[in-house]
C-alpha cells in the first residue's frame, strides 16, 4: 500500500488529491493551518484509518520535520510527495514590502526545500518515490503583480530538476506539474477581494485562455495519479502543462 504526503490537502485541487488518493486504497497524510478543516476531513471520511492530518505552520522549520517524522511513524514510509501548498499574494516589485517577499519565499519555496530534506532520506532508503512539484505559468516571468510568487515558481522548477538529475540513482523521481487557472477557493476569494464575481471571472478567462474555460479542479488530477503511480517509474525531469494552452 502506497502512502502520499501533501504538503496542503484541506482545500482545491490538493484535497482532489487527497479524495483520489483514498480511493486507490493508498495512506494519505496531510497537513494545513485549521485543525477544525483537517478533524472534518477525516470524521466525514468512510477511510478515516488511512488518514493522518498534521496542524502545520509552514514558517516553522520545525513544524515541517515534525511532520515528517509523525507521518513516518504513522505509516512507516512515504511513497510520494506531492508539494501543493503555496500562497499567492498581488505584488510588482516595486510594491512589496519585506513581510510579503518572506511570506511568499517561505510558505512557497523554504517549506518545500525543509520537507524535501527529510523526505529524500526516506525514499533514498527505500530505493523509491515521486515527487510531484505544483508550479504556475507565472513560473517564467509572471504578471507584472506577482512577482515574488512568479519567482518561487521558477525556483521549484530549478529544485524538481536537481533532485531529477541528482537522485534518479536512488529510484526517486522528480517532476514539474503547470497548473493553470484554476477555480479553486483560493483563487475565488482572492478575486472577489479584487472585486470581480465567479462569473466574471469565468468571463475573463474564458477570454484568455485559449481552449476557452478556467480549469476546474478535477483537470489536473490523471497526470497526478498518473505520477504517484508505478506506471510513471521511469518519468523524471518532466514538465507537463495542464493549462489549457494558458502562457504567462
Amino acid at each position: 500500500m502506497k502512502t502520499v504526503m501533501i504538503l496542503g490537502g484541506t482545500k482545491g485541487v490538493g484535497n482532489e488529491v487527497l479524495k483520489s488518493c483514498l480511493k486507490k486504497g493508498y495512506n494519505v497524510s496531510f497537513c494545513g493551518r485549521n485543525l477544525d478543516e483537517g478533524t472534518k476531513i477525516i470524521q466525514t471520511s468512510e477511510s478515516a484509518n488511512r488518514l493522518y492530518f498534521h496542524k502545520i505552520d509552514l514558517n516553522d522549520v520545525q513544524d515541517i520535520e515534525a511532520y515528517y517524522l509523525q507521518t513516518i511513524e504513522k505509516f512507516g514510509k512515504i511513497d510520494a510527495l506531492i508539494l501543493y501548498a503555496g500562497i499567492t499574494p498581488i505584488s510588482s516589485i516595486i510594491d512589496t514590502e519585506e513581510d510579503v517577499y518572506d511570506s511568499v519565499f517561505n510558505i512557497n519555496l523554504k517549506a518545500a526545500f525543509f520537507m524535501l530534506k527529510h523526505v529524500l532520506k526516506s525514499m533514498m532508503a527505500s530505493k523509491t518515490g515521486s515527487i510531484i512539484f505544483f508550479g504556475s505559468p507565472h513560473m517564467d516571468y509572471g504578471d507584472i503583480d506577482r512577482a515574488p510568487y512568479a519567482i518561487t515558481k521558477n525556483a521549484l522548477y530549478a529544485l524538481s530538476n536537481h533532485i531529477a538529475h541528482h537522485y534518479a540513482k536512488h529510484g526517486i523521481r522528480s517532476n514539474y506539474l503547470v497548473m493553470g487557472w484554476t477555480d479553486t477557493e483560493g483563487e475565488l476569494k482572492l478575486r472577489a477581494e479584487e472585486g470581480i464575481s465567479g462569473e466574471e471571472l469565468n468571463k475573463i478567462a474564458g477570454d484568455i485562455i485559449p481552449m476557452g474555460r478556467l480549469l476546474n479542479k478535477l483537470d489536473p488530477l490523471p497526470a497526478i495519479m498518473h505520477l504517484v503511480s508505478d506506471e510513471s517509474a521511469m518519468t523524471t525531469g518532466s514538465l507537463i502543462r495542464i493549462t489549457g494552452g494558458h502562457y504567462i
